[in-house]
């Protein structure tokens, strides 16, 4: 048991697993930060385009009890084709790949700059090299 015990305790700390503990973690709370703005930002700018329109709402009663307005209290009435949901989530995936995609194409474009620079001229050597070098190459000459 103790055995065992040692073999996890090796396992959760190896450098991968908490690599990708961390990543989840910060993964997790960039998909807030998306989400948020598409939410808070993007969403009520598309439904002032298109005048004034909540897709959230947009549904279709399956059911002859169904008579609320509002696609949470008409789900508690019975079952509903909430369509309106749907295109809304549709629409926070597209707005969420476009980030994503603009974020790893930035990313790649830093990389090819970064793997495009030049690389950096060593210094010129000092006197005091120059001078050792003469005494390596005189010792060398004499041997």
């Amino acid at each position: 048991m103790n055995k065992v015990l040692k073999e996890f305790r090796e396992f959760a700390v190896k450098g991968n697993v908490m690599d990708l503990a961390i990543g989840v973690i910060i993964g997790a709370a960039f998909g807030q930060i998306v989400n948020s703005i598409v939410t808070d930002l993007f969403m009520p700018v598309v439904g002032a385009v298109l005048g004034g329109l909540d897709f959230s709402n947009y549904f279709i009663g399956l059911s002859a009890n169904v008579t609320e307005n509002s696609l949470a209290a008409a789900r508690e009435q019975g079952a509903v084709f909430a369509y309106g949901h749907f295109l809304t989530v549709v629409i926070n995936f597209l707005i969420v790949a476009w980030i994503l995609f603009l974020v790893v194409k930035g990313v790649n474009r830093l990389r090819r700059q970064e793997a495009a620079a030049p690389p950096a001229v060593p210094p010129a050597p000092t006197r005091e090299e120059l001078l050792l070098t003469e005494i390596r190459d005189l010792l060398a000459k004499k041997a």
